[in-house]
């Protein structure tokens, strides 16, 4: 479980992981949220994004996902619901012991299943950190379109954003040949580039084969160290595999 955060030395390290979670059904099939937190706990992440959970949806149980894992977490959570119909929400979530605040959550651009994103502002000492946790859609034009509005002034392009350190975390279901990961890398640091090696790709958990999952960073962070999680837990968890990075803000 994760402990509230000890007072930060002056270098601010912290940990991100973004993890597609899929409804906490692992690749046995088993709907099991407390194993998906048990997969990040063993991480001890400080910031989490979380893509794919379901919230009061009678195919997971009713149980609100988010709100599940943050408990086992000990962690604070936002949530943004993509999907929202009646008493059923399909999303996703920030969690952090931090102190944060909702800056913003709302749709993306899309054509079939609704994609979203939210926004939360992070206090790590003296300093403010815009955290955005997003999940792309299948199509290659909806992807594009969501870029460009996750960079646009709505997100990523405000003005409060201007000069403070960002991160942008998240299932892009975009290879990094894409068009969609090529315009989001000319504006961010992908963190996986700081490795002097290749790491491994993210989907599916089992044998991957795609990295989908990433985590970029504005040029006020420096991105220390980059890694696929692949532990036999973490692939039975989720069809997808978290990606771990350690920053210095």
């Amino acid at each position: 479980m994760q402990s509230p955060p000890a007072k930060l030395s002056a270098s601010r390290r912290l940990k991100l992981l973004t993890y597609n979670v899929h409804s906490c059904i692992g690749t046995d099939r088993r709907l099991a949220p407390e194993r998906v937190a048990e997969v990040i706990a063993a991480e001890k992440p400080d910031i989490i994004g979380l893509q794919e959970l379901d919230v009061g949806r009678k195919r997971s149980g009713g149980i609100d996902q988010a709100h599940a894992i943050a408990e086992i977490l000990k962690m604070q959570h936002h949530f943004h619901a993509a999907l929202d119909v009646e008493e059923e929400r399909y999303g996703d979530a920030i969690l952090t012991a931090f102190p944060a605040e909702m800056v913003k959550a709302g749709p993306l651009p899309s054509v079939g299943e609704q994609r979203g994103a939210l926004w939360i502002e992070v206090e790590i000492g003296d300093k403010r950190l815009q955290v955005f946790n997003t999940h792309l859609g299948l199509r290659r034009i909806d992807r594009l379109r969501q870029a460009e509005v996750l960079l646009g002034p709505e997100w990523l392009g405000n003005d409060r954003v201007t000069d403070q350190p960002v991160v942008l975390l998240g299932d892009f279901n975009s290879i990094p040949s894409s068009p969609p990961y090529k315009r989001l890398a000319g504006a961010l640091a992908d963190a996986r580039n700081t490795m002097a090696g290749q790491l491994r790709p993210t989907f599916p958990s089992r044998f991957p084969l795609l990295r989908l999952d990433h985590i970029f960073a504005s040029k006020e962070i420096a991105v220390l160290n980059a890694e696929v999680i692949s532990t036999p837990l973490a692939r039975l968890a989720s069809d997808h595999l978290p990606l771990l990075a350690t920053i210095e803000i």
